[in-house]
């Protein structure tokens, strides 16, 4: 029997929830059509961030190099005074318009207000920085650069300063996750300010936490799958929130499987399934766990200390994923997204 503590919905087949499936068909009829109007006010920002090495560097207290990273706010076209507001983040492409760019057109539509940015063309990393064997994504800096964006959105004039989120796909899905962590948290953007909600859209499933008390920073967190998704088996998922409850502290993670989606399921030029070799992944490694001390990981439902090694091994034997657009997951994965920030962000 599974435990009360543990939440998982497994969008089955054409057994879908009715309101969940007419908030989709609606959001991308609207989108298709140039419905609900997207021409609120824009405004072009700059994020005071910082370059990492690693979260070694980070949890470590190294102070990173400095970073400026132009980033879009966007307003919706309605009136209001302090409007909720998301921070959106990409994934390893880079920001497209096409995913990312949808995605917060539909949350401006919904009444929130959006910043996108671009964390690699900031640093001029292009895709040979990133993929292949001698790519190194900056994790660590993308975490800075959102925790940089809560700041700018909590002290802007017309967004509610305690009613901002984070939504992100791939790369962007596992910053959305991290920036729940305390630990990283209270290292990277000390003070009372903190994400009000996280969805983590197809991560790539590298980072957990130890499980302890405070590991999280209490908001809630939505994550997304494929069930079909070679990068982040759901079983790992499953594992790791199985190891949080048994240790008395679970996380507040509700996870969403969608059957038959592939990683990448909301970028429209992957049309048809296809295994990309030169992409890296940790789908064969164990999560890393972080918290109070040194990194652990989470081998057979227990923490077990990090092998830099072992790491080597499993990502070496690990390498590249399946990725593929799918229109009827993307809806119903926005609808989701959607609802949840409604939830989240206006109590």
């Amino acid at each position: 029997m599974r435990r009360a503590g543990r939440r998982r919905v497994l969008i089955a087949g054409s057994v879908v929830v009715a309101a969940v499936a007419i908030a989709a068909v609606a959001i991308e009829t609207a989108l298709v059509h140039g419905q609900g109007g997207d021409a609120g006010p824009t405004e072009l920002v700059t994020l005071r961030s910082g370059s990492y090495a690693d979260f070694r560097q980070v949890l470590a207290g190294e102070p990173p190099a400095a970073a400026s990273v132009p980033a879009m706010l966007r307003f919706p076209d309605r009136p209001g005074d302090r409007y909720p507001a998301v921070v959106v983040v990409h994934s390893l492409g880079g920001f497209q318009e096409a995913s990312e760019g949808w995605l917060a057109a539909a949350l401006r539509r919904s009444g929130f207000a959006t910043l996108t940015y671009d964390s690699f063309s900031a640093r001029r990393l292009g895709q040979a920085d990133l993929v292949g064997a001698r790519g190194n994504p900056p994790l660590a800096s993308a975490v800075a650069d959102a925790f940089a964006a809560l700041r700018l959105l909590a002290g802007h004039p017309r967004v509610g300063a305690d009613r901002v989120g984070i939504v992100g796909f791939s790369f962007g899905g596992e910053v959305a996750h991290l920036t729940a962590f305390e630990t990283l948290r209270s290292a990277m953007a000390p003070g009372p300010s903190r994400f009000a909600a996280h969805v983590a859209t197809y991560p790539a499933g590298a980072y957990g936490v130890r499980a302890e008390a405070g590991a999280y920073t209490g908001a809630p967190i939505l994550m997304l799958l494929g069930e079909k998704d070679d990068n982040l088996p759901v079983a790992k998922v499953e594992g790791y929130l199985a190891y949080a409850e048994e240790a008395g502290h679970p996380a507040p993670i509700t996870m969403v499987v969608y059957p038959g989606a592939f990683h990448a399921w909301t970028v429209p030029t992957l049309v048809t399934p296809r295994f990309y070799a030169q992409y890296g992944s940790m789908r064969k490694c164990p999560l890393v766990l972080l918290g109070r001390g040194a990194p652990t990981w989470l081998v057979d439902g227990r923490e077990q200390p990090l092998d830099p090694d072992a790491v080597a091994a499993c990502r070496a034997a690990g390498s590249g994923y399946t990725m593929a657009f799918d229109a009827a997951t993307r809806a119903h994965s926005t609808a989701h997204t959607a609802s949840f920030l409604e939830r989240s962000l206006r109590p």
